[in-house]
């Protein structure tokens, strides 16, 4: 049973004959005549009673005139609903980020909540290192990352160029300081994030390559709780300029130099590179590009080459 053969069928039943059928179709008797045949030859069931010559329904033609209906109103329904998604009125943003890279995501979003104000938008929070691999899983469509998967799987954009800032509350000995010598900080007392990651292992190894001692007397398990931490007057902490940005403009903290540690960071947005992006993402994409070309750096956009 398909769907054209149903609304040959709703249109013999409307019409109660098989000519006009044929004409508000524009197609000729015998060929309406032939889909109704192999309709019911399908169901097992005579539809039209033939003999009553005005197109009455049997009673499984009258059963099945319910559910074709229905059927044409889903067609219907889907058909608009598939519009709406097209022209981006209804819709599912679903990306993956994790504490650092969603700061990114913020303003991105509040740009294309503003012109796409129906789509509805979910940000999973996800180790960055997981989620290549559940992008594969089709977990969700698009991520943020701060390295390069496999060019052959993954497609990537470079949305954003960030650096590592040390930061310290105003009245810490080192804020009126603005450049400072890695081995300036070695009697310093280091907040830390304790979530494993390369910047982690860069800074490590920073201090190990310097010969300078890391500190780190305690690790928090957020940045929002390392800022505020420092901010209440507590050692000093290593954490993405991206992420303290807003902090930095309101003088809750500074941010001093160390040019040992000028590390620069780019954040990615990543998806299979092989899958097809839904009409939400695709216009997420316009809206990033559009805002790099109107603020400028640190935000930018660049499609990386696959080798």
């Amino acid at each position: 049973m398909e769907l054209n053969q149903l609304e040959t069928f709703l249109a013999v039943a409307e019409e109660r004959s098989f000519s006009r059928a044929a004409s508000r179709l524009h197609r000729t008797q015998p060929a309406v005549s032939q889909v109704i045949r192999k309709l019911e030859e399908s169901l097992g069931e005579v539809l039209f009673d033939r003999a009553a010559r005005d197109g009455s329904l049997t009673a499984a033609g009258t059963l099945l005139h319910d559910y074709a209906l229905r059927l044409m109103a889903l067609r219907r329904e889907a058909t608009s609903a598939l519009g709406e998604l097209k022209s981006l009125e209804r819709g599912r943003l679903h990306m993956a980020a994790n504490e650092y890279t969603c700061t990114y995501l913020l303003p991105a979003i509040d740009e294309f909540r503003r012109e796409y104000p129906q789509v509805t938008v979910t940000v999973q929070r996800m180790l960055a290192s997981h989620i290549p691999d559940e992008l594969n899983l089709r977990t969700f469509e698009m991520g943020v990352i701060s390295f390069r998967p496999d060019p052959e799987q993954f497609r990537t954009i470079a949305v954003y160029g960030d650096s590592l800032a040390l930061i310290v509350s105003p009245q810490h000995h080192l804020a009126g300081a603005g450049r400072v010598s890695i081995a300036d900080l070695g009697n310093e007392s280091f907040i830390a994030h304790n979530v494993a990651s390369p910047l982690r292992r860069k800074v490590i190894e920073a201090f190990q390559r310097y010969r300078t001692p890391l500190n780190m007397d305690i690790e928090l398990p957020t940045i929002e709780a390392i800022k505020r931490f420092v901010s209440m007057g507590n050692g000093v902490a290593l954490i993405p300029h991206l992420t303290v940005a807003r902090e930095l403009e309101t003088g809750e903290l500074v941010a001093v130099a160390v040019a040992e540690l000028e590390m620069k960071r780019v954040l990615r947005l990543v998806h299979r590179r092989h899958g097809t992006l839904s009409y939400a993402a695709t216009a997420f994409l316009r809206t990033v590009r559009a805002l790099a070309r109107r603020t400028g750096p640190p935000f930018y956009y660049h499609v990386e080459k696959s080798a």
